[in-house]
């Protein structure tokens, strides 16, 4: 059995479409208090840990820095810590905000993180956390996850073409879309790895491809959903949030494919699929 941390979530939601896998929630294990994860882990005893939880709410983050740190960094370090006393290895789902965002280069695995926000800083303690503890572990660093579940930027397009021609989105922000179901199958397939060959513990970057902007990435959903609203470039100094967003989100997702042989998704495919479910919920709705 595999237990994942989350249940609503984008990842954590696809990750409960596979068998042998336990997904548990805050009335289980509350990531605010972390030794309800590290208690959880020695009950249920798994093969494997996949974290899908996390307080992903950018822009608060910046009021609530105390709060994500204690879900984004401490609880992940309880878990690893759980997981290398139980000798199961752990899957961390991390992200591209530990970067700065500077350049055009994809960011490396062996780049250093500079974090410019309250949330890409507590998503690398728990990083560092899980790097201390001693136990089996892949840190997955992902960037713009979308799928047919919960709030995102397919989502979002998708609502305002209703009742909108044209809308401004952001084109200097350049990184890779990333489907929550890739991104499921992805930890699954490194869980199982990591039981088997524990020495491929690290860290590792997986997006989806090609690389594009986020309004070049709504254009392309308008595209897909065969509708006419057209999205206008403007941008980051034009879009201010509390929050910095990092220019640069492109990752070097070689190590990956090299070493679990996972290679980069289009993820083109994968917004057909979610437009499809999509679709198929409206004509049960």
């Amino acid at each position: 059995m595999i237990l994942v941390f989350g249940k609503t979530g984008q990842v954590a939601t696809e990750l409960q479409s596979h068998k042998d896998v336990i997904a548990i929630g805050r009335g289980q294990a509350d990531l605010s208090k972390p030794s309800t994860c590290a208690e959880a882990i020695r009950q249920y005893k798994p093969r494997a840990v996949i974290n899908a939880a996390a307080y992903t709410a950018v822009d608060k983050a910046e009021s609530e820095e105390g709060l994500a740190t204690m879900i984004n960094g401490e609880a992940p370090g309880a878990m690893a810590s759980a997981c290398a006393d139980l000798d199961v290895p752990l899957v961390h789902i991390s992200t591209d905000y530990v970067f700065d965002g500077s350049g055009t280069t994809p960011w490396s695995v062996t780049d250093t993180p500079n974090p410019k926000n309250a949330y890409g800083r507590s998503k690398l303690k728990g990083e560092q956390a899980i790097k201390a503890s001693g136990s089996a572990y892949a840190i997955l660093r992902t960037s713009w996850v979308v799928s047919a579940h919960g709030n995102n930027f397919v989502k979002t397009m998708r609502r305002l073409s209703e009742t909108r021609d044209r809308i401004t989105v952001v084109d200097d922000q350049i990184g890779g879309p990333t489907c929550a179901r890739d991104i499921a199958q992805t930890c699954l397939s490194m869980a199982e790895q990591l039981i088997q060959e524990p020495t491929k513990s690290g860290t590792y970057h997986y997006s989806g491809q090609p690389n594009v902007s986020w309004c070049q990435f709504a254009n392309a959903i308008f595209e897909q959903m065969d509708c006419q609203t057209i999205a206008n470039p403007i941008s980051t100094r034009e879009y201010p949030t509390p929050a910095s967003r990092p220019l640069n989100s492109r990752l070097d997702c070689e190590a990956t494919q090299k070493t679990f042989g996972i290679a980069r998704p289009f993820w083109r495919d994968g917004l057909v699929e979610i437009l499809r479910d999509l679709e198929g919920e409206d004509d049960r709705a």
